[in-house]
């Protein structure tokens, strides 16, 4: 993959995301297991990782319409800086053992990643159109470094302060998240002129009569969605269900979300040579994997599989989506369409954090994995549909 040809916005993105991913990969890595402990019962484990999901589903609006009146550079370094302070009050709840400050945290932490989430429209904004693929794989590939910065600065930290576990760890990330600020401080990308920001261009209601808008909006949700549950479930499942280490469980995760992004060393060319929705059938091959292990292997090794699979197949099918749909708008229309495709997919991943908790204590791991198949079966049938679609049109 020709890296070198991608401009210097896209280089400083892709450094900055190595630590600005940070504050995701802890809080999935470290939500449960923290909420575990702090939580009033288990079933609410889970709710720090929901939390800030739902943080970065309520962040996606004012992300793209803050970012449409005060450009791209402003978004992110403010986000940059609230993260860090999110982290500090983490480090502070955790020392109070204050389970509900504790969530509030991971809540506006994922406010703050709803204007991460803009590094690869940003990123494809700063290239061609041809090599926009390319360009949001550079963005997700740097996740492959903020999967092990992360989740190994925070452990190593965990002990900084002994009295209260993983004080340090939040400290630690507080300082990580900040980076971004300094990095995207010489960020180049022009700021909107008032006519791209008025009323002009397309409603939400006419974009969507574009088959590869709705295309592209229903794979990432779906993709997004699913991964979302299952990885929400998976520490909690290995650690409190099966009994493995928080270390495995550790491990798991960090192998999962390389499975997320190293992918993106080659996938941009294979969606230039081959197409979206070839890729995007791939990616559920890899998803069907990931459910299949699940139902016979629970060991590390299982866990293990299902994960990358899982990784994996979010990757082909997200980066296929993402690449779609900035072929789908105008210059007026980038900000509605793309707040429009964040709402819709971290408003699923809101529901999906929620419920993976309480419904994986009520059902089994097993269970839960297969709760995926209706969402891959409307995924098969939307990309049939759009492709007849296209057919017929031209």
């Amino acid at each position: 993959m020709s890296f070198p040809t991608l401009s210097r916005n896209v280089w400083l993105l892709s450094i900055a995301h190595i630590f600005s991913f940070a504050g995701a990969s802890v809080t999935f890595f470290l939500g449960g297991i923290i909420g575990a402990q702090l939580a009033p019962s288990l079933s609410w484990a889970t709710m720090p990782v929901a939390a800030m999901v739902v943080g970065t589903a309520l962040g996606t609006v004012p992300a793209a319409i803050v970012m449409s009146k005060k450009g791209r550079r402003f978004g992110f370094i403010g986000a940059s800086i609230v993260a860090s302070g999110s982290a500090l009050v983490g480090a502070f709840a955790l020392w109070h053992s204050h389970f509900w400050l504790y969530g509030l945290s991971c809540l506006t932490l994922g406010m703050s990643y709803a204007f991460v989430q803009h590094y690869r429209f940003a990123a494809a904004e700063s290239v061609p159109i041809e090599l926009a693929p390319k360009a949001i794989s550079a963005i997700l590939l740097s996740g492959v470094a903020g999967a092990f910065v992360g989740p190994n600065v925070v452990e190593y930290a965990q002990n900084w302060i002994p009295q209260r576990a993983f004080v340090g760890s939040y400290l630690a990330l507080a300082v990580m998240v900040a980076i971004p600020a300094v990095i995207l401080f010489w960020l180049n990308i022009p700021q909107p002129k008032q006519k791209n920001i008025s009323g002009q261009g397309r409603s939400i209601k006419q974009l969507t009569q574009n088959p590869d808008f709705i295309l592209a909006v229903v794979a990432a949700t779906a993709s997004y969605a699913l991964m979302v549950f299952i990885m929400t479930a998976s520490p909690v499942s290995m650690h409190l269900v099966d009994g493995h280490s928080i270390s495995h469980a550790g491990m798991v995760i960090q192998w999962h979300i390389v499975g997320m992004f190293l992918p993106s060393l080659f996938i941009g060319s294979l969606i230039t040579h081959y197409g979206h929705r070839r890729m995007m059938l791939i990616g559920i091959g890899a998803l069907m994997v990931c459910i299949s292990v699940s139902q016979v292997n629970q060991s590390v090794a299982g866990y293990w599989l299902s994960l990358v699979s899982l990784g994996i197949g979010w990757n082909f099918i997200f980066v296929s989506s993402t690449s779609l749909i900035v072929t789908t708008y105008r210059e007026a229309e980038k900000y509605r369409a793309q707040g429009f495709n964040e709402l819709m997919v971290f408003g699923a991943q809101a529901i999906a954090s929620l419920s993976a908790g309480w419904l994986l204590l009520a059902t089994s791991w097993q269970t839960i994995n297969l709760m995926g198949l209706p969402l891959l079966g409307l995924l098969l049938m939307v990309i049939w549909w759009s492709y007849k679609k296209l057919k017929q049109q031209h």
